[in-house]
C-alpha cells in the first residue's frame, strides 16, 4: 500500500442509491457520486454498480485507488460485520451475499462492511456530536425505516447482528402494510415506501392532490422534495399523511425512550431530511405524551444535520476505525 494511502471512502448502499464519498484523513468530505441502484438487476450487477461508483468518487477527487487506505460501506438488512457478510437484506432481495470478499476482489482494497443505518448512527454520533453522548438511538426514515444502538459509546450489533432494526417494531399489529415490511411495523407505517402508498391510495380512491398537478394522475417518480413543494402550497392530503407518519414516529421514538433510556435520540435519512420541519414538532410532541412522566427532559431528540451523508460519513468512521 503506498505511503500516502490516507484517504477513506464511504459508501452508503440502499434500495434506491449508492451514495459514495471519498474522505480525507480527518474525515472531511472532498467528493460524493451517485448512482441508482438498480437491485432489480441482481446481485452481481449491484456490486458492479459499487465498484464503479467507488471508482468514480476516487476519480472526481482527482486520486487514485491507491491513496485509499480502506473502504466502509453501509448495507441495507443484517450483516455479519466481521466477515463483511450480508445475512438479509429485505429491500433488495439479498439472502448470505459475501459482499466484503467480492469488493476486495474487485477493488483490491481493504472493505469493512455494516447495516446502513449502523454506519449512519456512526457519522452522526461521531462526526456531528463528536462523541460526546454516553448513549444514542439513531432512527433514519428512507425507502424503509433503520437504526443505530450506541452504549458506552459504542455500537451495539446484538448476538443476532440486527440489534437496532427500529423500522421491524410492530407499531399497530392490525395496521397497514406498506412494501416488504410486516403489517403495522413502524416502516408500514412512516417510511418514504409508506407515505407515498398512502397518498396514491387515496387519489385512487378520489382523494385531491396538488401533486397529480406536478406529476401526472399515476404520481410516478414521486420524490420526498415533492411532498415538501406540495405542503409549502397547501395541499392538505399531503399535510394529512406526513403528519400521520410523524405521529406513528413519535410512538416509536416514545417506545424506545422508555425501552432504552438514551441520552439522544437522533433522526435522519431522505425523509427527514425532506420534511424535517414539518415533521420534527409532532414527534416531539408525541413522544413526550407518551413517555413516562418525569423522564423526558432528560433526552434530546434531533435531526440531524448530516442529512443524505450520515451513511457515508458513518462508513468513512467505520473504514478509519477498522483500519487502524
Amino acid at each position: 500500500m503506498a505511503a500516502d494511502s490516507n484517504h477513506f471512502i464511504g459508501v452508503d448502499f440502499g434500495g434506491t442509491k449508492i451514495l459514495a464519498g471519498i474522505f480525507s484523513p480527518s474525515l472531511k468530505l472532498l467528493k460524493s457520486v451517485k448512482l441508482t441502484t438498480k437491485s432489480e438487476r441482481g446481485v452481481e450487477a449491484v456490486i458492479d454498480r459499487i465498484t464503479r461508483a467507488v471508482r468514480d468518487v476516487a476519480d472526481e477527487a482527482d486520486l487514485d485507488l491507491k491513496q485509499v487506505r480502506a473502504i466502509g460501506l453501509g448495507a441495507p438488512g443484517a450483516v455479519e460485520p466481521e466477515s463483511g457478510r450480508v445475512i438479509y437484506a429485505i429491500n433488495v432481495g439479498w439472502t448470505n451475499v459475501p459482499l466484503k470478499k467480492e469488493l476486495e476482489k474487485r477493488l483490491g482494497l481493504p472493505v469493512f462492511v455494516e447495516n446502513d443505518c449502523k454506519a449512519s448512527t456512526l457519522g452522526v454520533y461521531h462526526l456531528e456530536l463528536k462523541g460526546k453522548p454516553r448513549s444514542m438511538v439513531g432512527v433514519f426514515l428512507g425507502t424503509g425505516v433503520g437504526g443505530g444502538l450506541i452504549f458506552d459509546g459504542v455500537l451495539h450489533a446484538g448476538e443476532n447482528f440486527a440489534a437496532g432494526e427500529v423500522g421491524h417494531m410492530i407499531l399497530d399489529i392490525d395496521g397497514a402494510k406498506a412494501g416488504r415490511a410486516a403489517r403495522g411495523s413502524f416502516e408500514s407505517l412512516a417510511s418514504r415506501t409508506a407515505i407515498f402508498y398512502r397518498i396514491k391510495s387515496a387519489v385512487k380512491e378520489g382523494q385531491k392532490t396538488i401533486l397529480t398537478d406536478m406529476l401526472g394522475a399515476d404520481l410516478e417518480d414521486m420524490r420526498s422534495g415533492d411532498l415538501r413543494r406540495a405542503l409549502r402550497r397547501g395541499d392538505k392530503l399531503v399535510e394529512k399523511v406526513v403528519a400521520e407518519a410523524a405521529s406513528h414516529t413519535g410512538v416509536a421514538v416514545a417506545n424506545l425512550i422508555n425501552v432504552l433510556g438514551p441520552e439522544v435520540v437522533a433522526l435522519g435519512g431522505g425523509v427527514i431530511e425532506a420534511l424535517g420541519e414539518e415533521m420534527m414538532p409532532i414527534i416531539q410532541k408525541r413522544a413526550e405524551e407518551l413517555v413516562l412522566p418525569g423522564t423526558f427532559d432528560a433526552v434530546r431528540i434531533i435531526a440531524s444535520r448530516l442529512g443524505d451523508n450520515a451513511g457515508i460519513s458513518g462508513a468513512a468512521v467505520l473504514a478509519q476505525a477498522r483500519s487502524k
